[in-house]
C-alpha cells in the first residue's frame, strides 16, 4: 500500500478511503499477529448489519500481553479525563460502518486506536463493546521496539488528543486545580494579616496570585480550544461531504 513506512495511523486511515473506495459496507480491522480470535468476526460485525452500532470494539478482557498494565493505565485515562465510556481503548479489533469510516478523523501520526475512538464519540457515532478472548503474543512488536519511548509516545498520543477532542475539560481541570491551590497561600495570608503577623509573609500573595494567574490563562485555553473545536467540527463535515462526492463521481476507478 505505501512504498515507504508511513506509520500505523496514516496507513490505517489509508486503509480506510481504500476500503470505502472499493465499496465495502463494513470494515474489520485486526492484528497481523493472531493475537485476537479471528472466529469473532461475526459477531463483531452483527451490531452493525443490524444497525444497532457504527463501531464495535472487541474488547480483551483478560488482556494476555506483556503490557497489560500500560494498556489498563491509557484506558484508565481515557474513561476519566477524555470522558469516553470504559472500552479497551487500546485495542485493535473493531469493525467500523461504512459511514463510521467516512466520519471519523485521525489526528496522529504514531498509533490511531485512541483518535479515533474520540473522533466517534465526537461525531456522535454508536460504539459498543464486544468481549472476546485475546491470545498471548510472544514474538517481538514491529510497532513497540523500545519500551519507554512506546509509552511515551503513546502518552503524548492520548494527551494530544485530549487536548483535540476535550480542551475545556483537559485546560479547565488544570486551570480550577490551579485557582484553588493559589487560594491556599492567600488565604493563609489573609489569615495571618487579620491575627497581627502579616508581615514577611508577602512571598504567600505572590505565589497565590501566580497560581490564580495561570489558572485563569488555563480556563480562557479551553475555552479558546473548544471555540476551534467547533470549527474542525465544520471542516470535518465539508470534508465528509467531499468524501461524498468523491465516491459518486462517474469516472471514479473504484466504481
Amino acid at each position: 500500500m505505501n512504498k515507504k513506512n508511513a506509520g500505523l495511523a496514516r496507513t490505517f486511515q489509508r486503509a480506510l478511503w481504500e476500503a470505502i473506495a472499493l465499496g465495502a459496507d463494513v470494515i474489520v480491522n485486526t492484528d497481523g499477529d493472531n493475537h485476537y480470535d479471528q472466529s469473532k468476526i461475526g459477531s463483531l460485525i452483527e451490531p452493525i448489519l443490524a444497525n444497532r452500532a457504527d463501531i464495535v470494539i472487541g474488547s480483551r478482557k483478560l488482556l494476555q500481553t506483556k503490557h497489560r498494565v500500560w494498556n489498563k493505565l491509557g484506558s484508565l485515562v481515557m474513561t476519566k479525563w477524555a470522558g469516553l465510556p470504559k472500552y479497551d481503548v487500546s485495542t485493535g479489533f473493531r469493525a467500523y460502518s461504512r459511514e463510521a469510516a467516512l466520519k471519523l478523523g485521525v489526528y496522529s501520526t504514531h498509533t490511531y486506536v485512541h483518535t479515533t475512538l474520540l473522533s466517534a464519540q465526537d461525531q456522535g457515532l454508536t460504539m459498543l463493546e464486544l468481549p472476546i478472548a485475546d491470545r498471548k503474543v510472544d514474538r517481538p512488536s514491529r510497532l513497540i521496539k523500545n519500551v519507554p519511548s512506546h509509552i511515551w509516545k503513546a502518552g503524548w498520543n492520548i494527551v494530544r488528543n485530549i487536548v483535540i477532542f476535550r480542551p475545556l475539560r483537559f485546560f479547565g481541570l488544570i486551570g480550577i486545580s490551579l485557582t484553588l491551590i493559589g487560594l491556599i497561600p492567600i488565604g493563609r495570608f489573609i489569615y495571618l494579616y487579620m491575627t497581627g503577623s502579616g508581615e514577611g509573609h508577602l512571598q504567600s500573595i505572590v505565589i497565590g496570585a501566580m497560581c490564580i494567574i495561570l489558572g485563569y490563562v488555563n480556563v480562557v485555553l479551553g475555552l479558546l480550544g473548544s471555540a476551534i473545536g467547533w470549527h474542525r467540527k465544520v471542516s470535518e463535515d465539508i470534508l465528509y461531504r467531499v468524501k461524498k462526492m468523491e465516491l459518486q463521481k462517474p469516472n471514479n476507478p473504484h466504481t
